[in-house]
């Protein structure tokens, strides 16, 4: 797997405008984006040993390990154009800190952020990743 793949809650507001962000200020086309919900994301999943049914945070998938929670985002900030990749300095506070600060706001996403309104949202939230172009950012 040569890109990076990233999988987000495709059900949550906070987690679709962050896929926007990244794809807005990524260096290169570096990533590509698959829900968790979507049946990429599950077999992803399912590969790395994580439940199939697993929304708890971000999963960002490269060099065939996965990585969860802050130490995911942490390691997308590193890919993303000045002045967003500052946040990749966050890496000096210790994991557990940064962990705790990620599942404070994990944790009340929805109630601050909201949900896609129905699993029509979550369809187009799919054709929207997952593009068939050999430049699309989509798996």
């Amino acid at each position: 797997m040569s890109k990076k793949v990233i999988l987000f809650d495709g059900i949550c507001n906070l987690c679709d405008k962050s896929v926007q962000f990244i794809i807005k200020h990524e260096k290169e086309n570096t990533f590509q984006f698959a829900s968790l919900q979507s049946p990429e994301g599950k077999e992803l999943l399912k590969c790395y040993n994580l439940p199939i049914d697993y929304t708890g945070s971000i999963v960002l998938i490269t060099h065939n390990n996965a990585y969860l929670k802050s130490e995911a985002a942490l390691k997308i900030a590193k890919d993303l154009r000045t002045p967003w990749n500052i946040f990749r300095f966050g890496t000096i506070f210790p994991m557990w800190f940064t962990d705790s600060f990620y599942d404070l706001i994990a944790k009340n996403r929805y109630k601050i952020f909201g949900k896609k309104s129905d699993s029509c949202d979550l369809l187009q939230q799919n054709k929207k990743y997952k593009g068939s172009s050999a430049s699309s950012n989509t798996i």
